[in-house]
Formats: structure tokens, sequence, C-alpha cells
């Protein structure tokens, strides 16, 4: 008897920790909104072989897998686990999935919530009909074994993947056509594995270029000319927006899974190199920022800032070149390090090491203000450590940790949202994925002494699961989605928050099908972008879009139709100069 209540314990606290990295919970109701939604499904696709090891383990209490359903198993895990749960399995947005532990649910239990998910956000995979029984059941059955060991990638084997399509010298020295380049969006179109480049003047799509599996973000050079895309497959793509028709000049692999890369910004080394960080294999790697060669891998393998245990897998979440010194400001996320590099001699860049908070993700700049005008950067970089409910400031002028801010349940800010408010002065905003409320805090420790690196205000949301905000000078408004909600009324809604009362002025449904994702502007603040991310397998119409709305009246100006998958979108303008 005692062991059946272990057990029924052990099963319930475990499905309340697979909730793995879509942490939502529904709240209330919005004064405007929705009718009914469309879970969107994504396509399961296959890395290149190397990303594989090549033999199974052995089974365990019983389980035995084909080498075919093994390879499949194994490919699944990587497209869809892996960013939450490790390469390893050791854990990181989601929890560590322990074989041992998993086989004592039994397998009937762990494939229950891989098809059906849980209340606090483990995605439904089979409700979504991304996976069928079949293979919800083969991955509950693969869980249970330990984990391949995935291979690792050389300086080789990244020069092999090298190419130039078209070298520096044979490049335009001006743009090759009269469209307004710096107001053009790059649009990621992330099943479909391409970006579109779109005329931010006339709504027009100058071209869709390849750009690699579920590609992540997209940076601009310094001087807002070249695109730099980088794929979950580990792919660096260059793009020269002066071309004619803009495409790639040049293009490399750096390793199996990737999440961020970024461009040399400090006066001197403008777009001189690039970096790109990794999450299997769990390095960085600096390349020419003209050409994209590799030049230096540095792996990120190490210590625990808090406990001190070796890790084997710390992952590189965000970078951003700093503007300060020539450096990039790099988070491993598992050791909750930040590491400040150096990169005037690239072969033997120097590192210094911050210890901040364990889980490091996504963050943004904060502004420096003049009262209520935008003069440019502050030396502060604000990241989420969103598995401990925290931000943390980032000096990079004093190259220290200048606080670490608790907040709500999974803060997830993308680049976060700057404003000067009446009462607390300049301030910045992050959503969460595991609360319905945004956390406002205080950047100006010079003229806000009172409200600097702490919490000062909290918008409440009508739900949880929100994704991005954004906001510009020019706007009035504050943008929200709830792309990762369990609600799927609000799945596909949008809310404009007024950023002086703080108050929710207007939600609305963007369209009929899929979800609502991801906010832009366009060059002068006029217009708000955003993305409605349907399935890649849909009906023409269905696939994906992005809706424009003006910034200050909110109605609709146009829409971009037949964006397959159409989800995170950067303006040249704002990219280059961080305008968000």
């Amino acid at each position: 008897m005692k062991r059946i209540a272990w057990l029924a314990l052990f099963v319930g606290v475990t499905l309340l920790a697979l909730a793995a990295c879509q942490q939502a919970t529904p709240t209330p109701i919005v004064k405007e909104v929705v009718k009914t939604v469309e879970v969107v499904k994504t396509v399961v696709v296959t890395v290149e072989p190397e990303a594989a090891a090549t033999e199974a383990a052995p089974a365990e209490e019983g389980i035995v897998l084909t080498e075919e359903e093994f390879e499949k198993a194994k490919q699944i895990y990587f497209d869809r686990c892996a960013g939450c749960h490790g390469t390893l399995r050791k854990g990181a947005t989601g929890p560590a999935l322990d074989p041992e532990k998993l086989s004592k649910m039994g397998t009937d239990v762990i494939a229950s919530i891989i098809f059906n998910g849980t209340p606090r956000g483990m995605p439904d995979w089979g409700k979504q009909g991304v996976l069928s029984q079949e293979e919800t059941v083969l991955m509950a059955k693969f869980l249970q074994l330990e984990p391949p060991a995935p291979p690792e990638m050389s300086m080789e084997q990244m020069k092999e993947t090298w190419e130039v399509i078209v070298p520096p010298e044979q490049r335009p020295t001006e743009p090759q056509h009269d469209r307004n380049w710096q107001n053009f969006f790059v649009v990621i179109l992330r099943d479909a594995g391409k970006v579109a480049i779109i005329d931010g003047d006339t709504k027009e799509v100058v071209n869709i270029v390849e750009s690699g599996y579920a590609t992540h973000i997209v940076r601009m050079s310094k001087s807002g000319r070249y695109v730099y895309t980088i794929g979950r497959d580990g792919k660096v793509g260059l793009i020269d927006l002066w071309m004619e028709t803009p495409d790639l000049v040049a293009k490399v692999k750096v390793c199996y899974d990737a999440r961020s890369v970024d461009t040399s910004k400090y006066t001197g080394y403008e777009d001189k190199y690039a970096i790109v960080g990794c999450y299997w294999p769990p390095h960085f790697v600096i390349l020419d920022g003209a050409t994209l060669e590799p030049i230096k891998v540095v792996s990120t393998r190490s210590y625990t800032y808090d406990t001190e245990e070796y890790h084997p897998e710390p992952r590189v979440a965000s970078i951003v070149a700093s503007h300060a010194r020539p450096q990039w400001v790099v988070n491993v996320k598992e050791t909750g390090q930040v590491w400040l590099v150096d990169y005037s001699d690239p072969n033997n860049p120097t590192i210094k090491m911050l210890e901040a908070e364990r889980f490091l993700h996504d963050g943004g700049w904060a502004m420096a203000w003049n009262g209520t005008e935008r003069v440019g950067l502050s030396p502060y970089f604000l990241v989420a450590a969103n598995m401990r409910n925290k931000i943390v400031v980032v000096n990079t002028e004093e190259e220290k940790i200048e606080a670490i801010i608790p907040v709500g349940t999974k803060p997830h800010p993308g680049r976060g949202a700057n404003w000067v408010h009446p009462e607390y002065g300049p301030v910045w905003a992050t959503g969460h994925l595991g609360d319905n409320f945004l956390s406002l805090i205080g950047v100006d420790p010079e003229n806000y002494p009172d409200n600097a690196w702490k919490e000062v205000a909290r918008i409440e949301l009508p739900a949880a699961g929100n994704l991005f905000v954004k906001t510009h000078p020019n706007s009035p408004y504050l943008f929200a989605d709830f792309t990762l909600t369990n609600d799927e009324k609000m799945q596909r809604s949008i809310c404009a928050i007024n950023k002086e009362t703080l108050e929710v002025e207007k939600c609305w449904e963007v369209a009929d099908y899929g979800r609502a994702v991801h906010f832009e502007f366009n060059k002068d603040g006029t217009e708000v972008w955003v993305s409605v991310w349907g399935k890649i397998d849909a009906p023409e119409g269905q696939q994906g879009e992005v809706v424009v709305y003006d910034a200050t009246t909110l109605e609709e100006i146009a829409r971009i139709p037949n964006l397959p998958t159409a989800t995170g979108k950067f303006n040249v303008y704002n990219t280059m100069n961080d305008i968000y």
C-alpha cells in the first residue's frame, strides 16, 4: 500500500515537472477577444545523418527497439525535445528526463503525458497532430533508455561546409535597387526553413531565401547591409541586402543545434567578426564577418556557478555585442555564467566569467534617455534566468553583475521593451510564460535611484503564455502576445497596453487560424507588424501571414499572405539600432 501511495505521489510530481518549456496558466477574460482556435502543428524535419549517433543504447526493463525505431525516436527527440530538455536530457527550461525514474512511471503514463500534455504547459504533441499514437508510444519507450552519445564537431568539419557564394570583392559597393532597404523586414518562415525579405514601404515580398531548419533569429550587421541568419540546424547564412535581389552570399554549418548570432559592433571592429552560440555541441564559434570562415571554436563545458559541479552541456543562449568595448556578452545557460568575450584577438580570445544565475536565456539592452528622448543604449544588458524566475542585469561598462531581480514565472522578454513612464522613469518590460502579467523594471540608477533594478509595477494580462513584448518611442502602446497560453481562444490574440496608464486598452483576434506571435515596428514607428503562425501543411490561406496595424489608431493597414509558418520578424533599421 505504501508503495502504491509513493508511486502515485511520484507520478503526480513528475506530471508537474514535465510541464516543460511552454508553461502557461489560463486566467481572466479580456475585453474584446476571440472565437475558436486550431492548435499549431509543426513538421518533423530531418537533420543530417552526422547529427545522430550510430548505435542504440541497451534496453532496460525489457524495452527493445529496432534500429529503425531507435533512429526515428532519436530524430524526433532532437527536433522536438532537446531544445527544452537538453541533448543529454539533463534538463533546463524543461526538467531532466532520467531513464531510471521514468521507467518507474511506465510506458502508458509517459505516453499519456506526451500525447495530452499537462495543464501547466507541457505541449500536447499528440493532440496537436505532431506525433501519432504510435510515435507517442515509441517516444515513451525511447525515454526509458539511456540517451545515445551525440556527435561532436571539429573545425575541419565546419570548414567542409563553408561556402562563399559571392566573394566580398564581387559584391556591390552601393545598393543595386531603389528600395528603402533600411525599412526591409526579414520574416522567419520557421518550418519552411526560409526567411522572407519584405519591403516595409510597399509590403512586397522582395525575395524568399533558404536559411535552414527552424531559423531561430536574424541579426543585422552594424551597417545594416548584411543579414545573419541562424537555424536550429546550426547553419549560418549571410544575406546581402544591396544586391538587386537580396540573397545569400555565404553560408556555413558550425554545430548541430544553435540559437544565437551577432557581429562585432565596437568602433574599429564593425562587422569584422561574427559569433554563433550553439546548443550542441556546447560551444561558440568566431567567424569572419564578411565570409563566415570559421576562425576559433571555444567550448563552454564548465562548472555551475552555484554548486561548482561539472556540467557536460552548458548551452549558449543569447549573445549581444557590447558597445562599451570589443566584447560579446555570451550567456551560458546551464552554468549560470555571463561570459564577456574579447574579440580584439580572435585566435586568443580573453574571457571574463561573471557569476550570474542559472538557465540564462534571452534579453536586451536598457536604453539611455534624455528626459523622454531616446539617446542610445545604456551600458546595462538585462537577461532572463527563466527557470529561476529572475532577471540578471549586466553592467558592460564596469564588467560586473549589477543586480539580480525576482520577477514572475519563467520570464521570456525576447529583447524586452523600453520607454519612459511618467512616474517610474525609464523602464524595461518582460513578459512570462507562466504568469499572466508583465514586469516593469526601473533602469535609470542616476535619475531614478529608488526605482533602479527592482520591479516597480506589474501589468495584468488576460492570459499567461506571453512570448514577446514590443514597443517603439513613436507608439503610445506596448504590445503583448499569448502564443504559448493553454487557452486556445487567446493563442491568436494580441493586446495593446497604454504605456502611461499601464492599462490594457484593447485585445483582439488577429486571424481565425494559427497563433499570433512576435511584434516589430517599421522604421519610423508608425506601424506594428504581427505574425500569424499557421501550419506548413494547412490549406492555402491558413499557412501563415503577417498583419500590419497602425501603431497609434490600431486600425488594420494590410495583410501579407502566403508566408508559411511566419514567426519572428526584424526591421533592418530597428534591429541595427536596438530600438525596442
